[in-house]
């Protein structure tokens, strides 16, 4: 059973498991003639170029296919860039009116391994036939969330034919952690089951792309806060570690931030239960610890810090980066090994 509920009733501790900067990718699709079906994937929102006409047509920000589809839909197959369960979907179709897709679907499978493609899966209903609307963004919760597997690929369809602009596949992603407990890793790291739980800030970047992986394409996929005008100021934000960590390395990287990255920035550590529906107040939380004193940055680069350079290494459950006083950071890596 599928609800459709408005935004306000979306949990917002869910994962975008398809966004292309989660490594999201598209296998195949059944048409794309007016857009490309890769813009259903773009993590920025979706613009409208009134008038700008390509060679097909009206320019559009999504996946639009032709008219007159003699098959029962036009369909995507996308490769998730994080496996998980799946607990929804949005279906945005902003600027598609007149040509919006009228009702969608959706279906998942798991692919094992390299072996098989997805030409040869096995798919499963997710999300039933549901009508859509024009020039709105639609979200799809399920009362039963598929829980029970990692799915690596969603197949979407459109019945019958028309545009989107974007698709969110909203879900928990399925830690990926080594099965050697002596092993490093980066326990900051969304696709190591880290969640960015709060900040004190996110004017110009959200708090979710400090644990992205890369290093991103230009500013606009940092955690970047609006400029303070009061002495002492500092902004935070609070990453849960994807397992407990003994800290061995961190990193804090400033690239693209030039003339907007911090002037120092001190990361601090707690060990605490964790739960994926945090209500804590974490601008009130006692018992931090400091893991790395305050340190120089500079302009678009990675600073490493390693574990000679680090007072205390924990084992911790959250970390929490300040910035003094405000800027822009693009990531943060938290190298520790499972405690």
């Amino acid at each position: 059973m599928v609800e459709r509920v408005d935004i306000d009733h979306v949990d917002k501790s869910l994962t975008n498991l398809i966004s292309a900067d989660v490594g999201g990718q598209i296998c195949g699709f059944s048409d794309e003639y007016f857009a490309s079906a890769s813009n259903l994937l773009n993590p920025k929102e979706p613009v409208r170029r009134a008038g700008y006409y390509v060679e097909t047509g009206a320019w559009f920000d999504g996946w639009e296919t032709r008219r007159h589809n003699p098959e029962p839909t036009d369909w995507v197959v996308i490769k998730l860039g994080l496996t998980g369960s799946i607990y929804g979907c949005e279906i945005d179709t902003a600027y598609f009116n007149g040509n919006e897709a009228p009702a969608i679907s959706v279906e998942a499978s798991v692919l094992a391994g390299d072996n098989e493609t997805w030409q040869q899966a096995s798919w499963e209903e997710v999300i039933p036939k549901t009508a859509c609307g024009p020039s709105q963004r639609h979200f799809f919760v399920l009362k039963h969330p598929r829980t029970g597997k990692a799915f690596t690929h969603v197949k979407l369809h459109q019945h019958p034919d028309g545009g989107i602009a974007r698709f969110r596949l909203l879900g928990r992603v399925t830690p990926q952690l080594p099965q050697d407990t002596s092993s490093l890793f980066d326990a900051a790291s969304i696709g190591s089951g880290a969640r960015a739980v709060a900040c004190s800030d996110q004017h110009f970047g959200r708090k979710e792309n400090l644990i992205l992986p890369g290093r991103g394409i230009d500013m606009g996929d940092g955690w970047e806060t609006a400029r303070s005008r009061s002495p002492d100021h500092c902004d935070w934000a609070v990453i849960q570690l994807g397992a407990r960590v003994e800290v061995d390395t961190i990193v804090i990287d400033t690239a693209h931030f030039r003339g907007n990255f911090p002037e120092s920035i001190e990361v601090l550590g707690i060990d605490v239960p964790t739960n994926t529906a945090d209500t804590t107040d974490w601008s009130n939380v006692q018992g931090w610890q400091s893991i790395l004193g305050r340190s120089k940055t500079q302009a678009d680069k990675e600073h490493s810090f390693e574990s000679s350079q680090l007072v205390n290494r924990g084992p911790f459950s959250h970390v929490r980066l300040i910035i003094h006083p405000d800027g822009g950071v693009k990531r943060i890596r938290v190298f520790g090994r499972c405690v």
